[in-house]
């Protein structure tokens, strides 16, 4: 005669067939997420147009002399027909103006988050480190001052989970999207983090 089950044990998986489950669950949440906006809902639009001041702390920052940011006659003589912002200042024009107060506490982060986007769920999950791995830009032309830009910008790939030195975690790539005021695309960035899960580290 065969034993009976035992009820409390009937009842409740092995953990390592719930574990698996629960990664899967979690991996399809994930792909859920892209194609997901992140940042401010219909995009964002930069606070100010492109400005000499600007193109001139940032060429100072950087030594870069190219006289096309800074010599209006140079300028007009060149292809451009002008002056013209360094291509890799894209991000630039879009930055908010950060509030100090409290940035500590904010982890370094210049504005303030309701913690309602979509990277949400890694925190939930116990993946709350956050480093940034690159940064690649496409540039389809220069830009003019005056020109006000506006950004989009979506979340492109989530890798599977990775074993890193600083722990385990996911690579999180998305790309914003830059257009002028005729809505045409002006450039591209793709940016690249890893969330992961502090104290995972391997020797």
């Amino acid at each position: 005669m065969p034993s009976a089950t035992r009820p409390e044990l009937a009842s409740h998986p092995p953990v390592h067939e719930s574990s698996k489950d629960e990664a899967t669950r979690f991996r399809a949440t994930l792909a859920g997420l892209v194609g997901q906006p992140v940042g401010p809902a219909g995009g964002s639009v930069g606070p100010d147009p492109v400005n000499q001041a600007m193109i001139r702390h940032w060429v100072a920052a950087f030594e870069d002399r190219n006289p096309v940011y800074t010599d209006s006659q140079v300028a007009a003589a060149s292809r451009f027909g002008g002056i013209v912002a360094p291509p890799l200042m894209l991000q630039t024009w879009l930055m908010a103006t950060p509030k100090i107060t409290g940035i500590a506490e904010r982890g370094g982060s210049p504005v303030e988050s309701d913690g309602s986007g979509p990277l949400a769920v890694f925190d939930e999950a116990g993946f709350t480190g956050t480093l940034a791995s690159n940064s690649e830009f496409e540039i389809e032309r220069y830009l003019h001052l005056g020109e006000t830009i506006s950004a989009t910008t979506l979340i492109e790939s989530i890798s599977d989970e990775k074993q890193t030195r600083i722990g385990r975690g996911y690579f999180v790539t998305w790309v914003t999207t830059y257009l002028d005021e005729a809505l045409a695309v002006v450039g591209r960035q793709r940016f690249r983090i890893l969330k992961f899960k502090p104290g995972g580290a391997v020797a």
